[in-house]
């Protein structure tokens, strides 16, 4: 018997023998936290969130089964990506991290179109500074056409729909740096 306590404390983490709880899937799951739990050196038992997160979108088993087949290495960045994934999926079920990626994606090419403008006024304001000086290769109507055609198709394209699928508004309800 006393054999017997040997070789099962000698499989249990030290937080079992006395000290802290075990880890957050241990403890959600209600079971015994060994020395080789795959989980615990990624979901600490001070972070329950975390695993309740990524166990109720992908699943323990799931979550279990793809960290075994991952080198030890790569293992704290696959659970780093998880959380993330499952936190994006608890905010929004349907996109997930894609919708926060397509929304900023959106937002970038919003804020180079504003620079674009910015640009352009900027090159017409500073046309209008310089001394009119006869120029070989452009006269003014030329210059002023070239510059009002831009303008006005910049303006044309910010005015334009959106061409993702993603509804922009549910999106600015859902991430916090909207």
């Amino acid at each position: 018997m006393a054999a017997y306590g040997m070789q099962q404390s000698s499989s249990l983490l030290p937080c079992e023998m006395g000290g802290n709880s075990p880890c957050a899937s241990c403890k959600l799951l209600r079971r015994r936290c060994t020395k080789d739990c795959i989980f615990a050196p990624y979901f600490p038992s001070d972070e329950p969130h975390k695993f309740a997160m990524v166990h109720k979108v992908f699943g323990a088993s799931n979550v279990s089964k793809m960290l075994q087949e991952l080198p030890i290495h790569q293992r704290a960045d696959a659970v780093s990506s998880l959380v993330y994934e499952a936190n994006a999926r608890m905010r929004d079920p349907v996109y997930g991290c894609v919708g926060a990626i397509s929304y900023l994606q959106n937002q970038v090419s919003q804020l180079q179109m504003q620079l674009a403008v910015a640009q352009a006024e900027i090159l017409c304001i500073q046309m209008q500074q310089e001394p009119a000086l006869p120029e070989p290769q452009m006269d003014a109507d030329d210059k002023s056409f070239v510059v009002h055609n831009e303008l006005s198709s910049m303006a044309q394209f910010m005015n334009h729909p959106s061409t993702s699928n993603v509804p922009q508004e549910a999106l600015k309800r859902e991430y916090p740096w909207t």
